[in-house]
């Protein structure tokens, strides 16, 4: 069996820390936020991969700056949220819809994911998510066009996917996410052990993601507000109890916007 008749996702680098990801199989790929054209562009040609689809989550430019470039290349369709202001789309979904890239035998399901921008999606099938600046590997977006009670309900989503859920975001945030969670939970052992191995693939410059739905329950401070540590931490920032999970988790957010 040849490497390419399984489904491989690849990270192409772009900007200071963006990864834009290339779905493979047979000589076919798709693309998710191509935010620049080049680096996705030249990989195709260099790869001779024949692009047949491109996944949007949101219309920032950093996921939809390459999008022109692209299609002037590979007029192909372009998959994304409805209600975003992204002129490129030809197919607008939404909460439950399915995206069929029969070329690469995947089907992924939207979920809707309001909270970084007001009608943020992800994609999820195949045992991954394309999650965009939703989640964050030890972190999650921050709240541009949302509210906390917004943003924890769509982060509930994505925690109840199965555990072993590969997820794939677009940004290397890892390490600094990493430092803030440790300063939310500095007694999180789990959290403990992570921070050494992610650190061991950024000194080999690997990506620390994909990372996994289990891995974010038992690290990310944004999974666990409902964890006395990170409901105490919440606390000290607010002067007083949060009144429930949103709150703490609004608490911890503006923390790591200043942080």
């Amino acid at each position: 069996m040849s490497q390419d008749s399984q489904l491989r996702i690849v990270p192409v680098p772009a900007f200071q820390d963006n990864y834009l990801w290339v779905l493979r199989r047979n000589g076919f790929a798709a693309l998710v936020d191509p935010g620049d054209a080049k680096p996705v562009l030249d990989y195709l040609e260099a790869e001779n991969l024949k692009l047949v689809a491109v996944l949007v989550t949101h219309h920032h430019a950093d996921h939809i700056g390459g999008l022109p470039e692209v299609l002037a290349r590979h007029p192909v369709p372009v998959y994304g949220p409805r209600e975003e202001r992204i002129g490129a789309i030809t197919h607008r979904v939404g909460e439950g819809d399915r995206v069929d890239l029969a070329e690469l035998g995947a089907t992924f399901r939207v979920i809707e994911v309001p909270g970084h921008t007001r009608s943020h999606i992800s994609y999820y099938g195949e045992n991954v998510l394309f999650c965009g600046d939703t989640l964050f590997a030890c972190g999650c977006g921050r709240m541009f066009e949302g509210t906390p009670p917004q943003m924890l309900a769509s982060l509930q989503k994505l925690a109840d996917l199965p555990p072993d859920t590969k997820f794939y975001c677009a940004h290397e945030y890892t390490m600094a996410n990493i430092a803030f969670a440790k300063a939310v939970e500095p007694g999180n052992a789990a959290l403990a052990k992570r921070a050494l191995s992610d650190a061991a693939l950024r000194e080999k410059n690997i990506p620390t993601v994909p990372s996994t739905i289990a891995a974010e329950i038992a690290t990310n401070p944004f999974f666990r507000c409902s964890e006395p540590d990170v409901v105490a931490a919440a606390a000290i920032r607010l002067g007083h109890p949060p009144v429930d999970a949103a709150e703490t988790f609004g608490a911890i957010r503006e923390w790591k916007n200043k942080f």
